[in-house]
């Protein structure tokens, strides 16, 4: 019984589409962040600035570089997905000692602080994982 219950299951998790829109889906907060970067580039140098990121302007290039391109890559599925996973999965780790430092706050802010590193660590795992699927789907592939 249970594996006619799953048959459609295996169906949907084949389908190329929901690979893609799994992909969308898990690169939104960097597409996003990428675009509002890109159309607003000295907010962008200004957030820089903030974190203590110099040349500003060098490093708002570069994040939204990483952002868009690393999303591009895992979204279309390429040859290098795993590369667009890997350096989005490294950007959200060099954020936490750069923008969620914890660890030198107190009381409510540190927590706050403290739950987007998990977050981070959260979409690491998701990144590592979709590079993976990215990859078994490209050898599967006719």
């Amino acid at each position: 019984m249970l594996s006619s219950i799953s048959k459609p299951f295996e169906s949907l998790l084949r389908a190329r589409w929901l690979y893609h829109v799994g992909a969308v889906v898990l690169t939104f907060m960097f597409w996003g962040s990428g675009l509002s970067k890109l159309m607003d580039f000295n907010m962008a140098k200004g957030e820089m600035a903030h974190f203590g990121l110099n040349p500003p302007a060098l490093f708002a290039v570069l994040t939204i570089i990483v952002q868009l391109g690393g999303s591009l890559l895992l979204i279309t599925g390429s040859r290098f997905a795993w590369l667009g996973a890997g350096a989005l999965a490294v950007f959200t780790l060099l954020t936490i000692p750069v923008a969620h430092r914890f660890w030198e706050l107190q009381g409510d802010m540190a927590f706050l602080e403290k739950m987007f590193v998990f977050e981070h660590i959260t979409v690491v795992g998701g990144l590592i994982l979709a590079g993976i699927a990215a990859e078994l789907r490209r050898k599967q592939a006719p």
